[in-house]
């Protein structure tokens, strides 16, 4: 997620465009869905960057650039993230199931824990400096997509057991945890 918000918010400052912060982070998310409905397809099909620019022309076509940072942040999820942490993708889907990535760097190798939390570091910086931040605390309808990381990536992390995240990323999962919570709780209350 602090990939795609670097990406999306450097896009968006070169494009002069604006963007909507918890949209950016569920689409970083997006293409771990199989997950929850195809686990033995991970990293199949809804790794594609075929599939996600097939699903974004649209996109494209109706917002020209505005679509750009959304689209970035997609696709980080497959082309940076997957490619470079465990690999065996198929990015070409539906053309070929042949796997790309490099799969020596897995989510326990030390090199994957300091680029992550780095990135988280570098993210929260800039969030707070640019009050981003603040952006999870309006009362914006918008921000209840926020429930979808919340129950799909960083709940169930933290219900396995044994903990299948590194020890030195719980804070960014915590971190993010309680601030989509906050975030959505807010939209909640407010609408009773």
């Amino acid at each position: 997620m602090a990939l795609a918000y670097l990406l999306g918010k450097a896009s968006g400052k070169l494009l002069k465009v604006n963007f909507n912060i918890p949209l950016i982070l569920v689409l970083s998310i997006i293409p771990d869905i199989d997950l929850i409905f195809m686990p033995s397809m991970h990293r199949g099909p809804t790794h594609s960057i075929i599939i996600a620019t097939l699903v974004f022309i649209p996109f494209f076509v109706l917002y020209r650039q505005k679509a750009t940072p959304y689209f970035a942040a997609l696709a980080s999820h497959s082309l940076i993230g997957d490619f470079f942490i465990g690999g065996q993708l198929q990015l070409l889907w539906p053309l070929s199931t042949q796997q790309f990535g490099l799969p020596f760097i897995n989510i326990y190798d030390p090199i994957n824990i300091a680029l992550e939390f780095t990135l988280f570091a570098i993210a929260t910086i800039i969030m707070v400096k640019t009050r981003d931040l603040f952006r999870f605390f309006r009362n914006s309808k918008l921000n209840l997509i926020l429930a979808i990381p919340i129950f799909t990536v960083l709940l169930p992390t933290f219900v396995s057991y044994p903990l299948s995240v590194p020890i030195l990323l719980v804070l960014p999962h915590l971190f993010y945890l309680v601030l989509f919570t906050i975030s959505v709780l807010i939209v909640i209350f407010r609408f009773f």
